[in-house]
């Protein structure tokens, strides 16, 4: 019988004399999604946090797990070294999070999972397609293994996310309309065209824009991102419109935030499945993204580097509200049934 052990590194900046906040990324959800999916579909499993490296011993010999699934990439190669001859028995898999492009910002990124290919119990799982071909055929030049072998040890882990029906009525009545565009501030986010492109798409529509970000992380050079929308809205405050700034929340919280939402955004530059847009999306909000984000209904997706077709997209949800919704949540549904084929495969055959 399987059983799978979560391991997740605590986020440097996360305070413990703060709430739990701290924890509340796209990964911790991410995989605690898996983690309750797991469980309820009697496959044992359990999820856990720790401070680096040197607490993952303890936590694998106190859970005495089958396989161990470290999320994204954190533990230095050499470690592998130490803990599959203490654990010589334990499937060691790297889930990765990312593509490329985003991968490509993170030095460490392509020496690691090199390094990891010489490990015989490690194994790299993706939640991507692109980038599961991408990782195979790296290793395949790195190691010279046959195409049996890189299949075997490069593995596609999808992401789930719980099963969405909620609607809710959409608002034309207000003198304003709310956008979300949340997630981290950095470059491939894309705040700056998203921001443009709803400028244009309020005046459209005659209505003050105000447009909802969270500042609890800015990463990446995201800092001149944050100066340049403050810069925008303090320039057009005179004519209503508002750059409306949350703190980073807890999940419940946000899902409030976002129920209260008109239009979520989320046409980034890059993404593997993208967590917020499903947040926004299962509390019956009209979503629009990128074709980078794999279950958005193509309808209601836009070019992320041309602000006309992302204008065009919110002018569309705006005068098609339910069928946004109905759309993109019967394609999320449909995305996370096929997780769900894809971890059964794995662990049950």
């Amino acid at each position: 019988m399987r059983k799978i052990l979560f391991i997740l590194k605590r986020r440097e900046d996360y305070n413990q004399q703060h709430s739990k906040v701290g924890l509340q990324t796209g990964l911790y959800n991410s995989a605690s999604y898996m983690n309750e999916m797991l469980n309820i579909c009697a496959i044992q499993s359990k999820m856990v946090i720790v401070k680096d490296n040197n607490d993952i011993d303890r936590e694998v010999s106190n859970y005495k797990p089958t396989d161990v699934i470290i999320e994204a990439l954190w533990v230095v190669p050499s470690k592998f070294t130490v803990l599959t001859k203490l654990h010589p028995n334990v499937n060691w898999i790297v889930r990765l999070h990312s593509e490329i492009p985003f991968l490509a910002n993170e030095g460490i990124a392509l020496d690691w999972i090199g390094d990891y290919g010489a490990f015989k119990n490690v194994k790299i799982a993706t939640n991507a397609l692109r980038i599961l071909e991408e990782v195979r055929y790296y290793l395949k030049s790195r190691y010279n293994w046959d195409d049996n072998t890189a299949e075997n040890k490069v593995i596609y882990f999808p992401n789930y996310y719980p099963e969405v029906s909620i609607k809710k009525k959409f608002n034309r009545k207000k003198d304003h309309i709310d956008i979300g565009c949340f997630g981290a501030v950095r470059p491939l986010k894309n705040h700056m065209l998203q921001a443009m492109a709803a400028l244009k798409f309020a005046n459209t529509i005659n209505k003050k824009l105000y447009f909802h970000i969270n500042t609890g992380r800015v990463e990446m050079k995201g800092e001149p991102i944050l100066q340049n929308l403050q810069s925008l809205f303090t320039q057009l405050s005179d004519q209503g419109h508002q750059l409306v700034i949350h703190e980073w929340y807890e999940r419940e919280e946000f899902l409030k935030l976002c129920s209260t939402m008109d239009i979520g955004m989320q046409v980034s530059f890059s993404e593997t499945f993208n967590i917020v847009a499903a947040d926004l999306i299962s509390q019956g909000v009209p979503v629009i993204g990128s074709s980078e984000l794999p279950w958005m209904n193509r309808i209601f997706t836009s070019n992320c580097v041309d602000s006309e077709s992302i204008y065009r997209s919110l002018l569309l949800s705006y005068y098609l509200p339910q069928l946004n919704v109905y759309l993109n949540q019967f394609n999320l549904n449909n995305y996370t049934n096929d997780t769900k084929n894809e971890w059964f495969r794995y662990f049950i055959s």
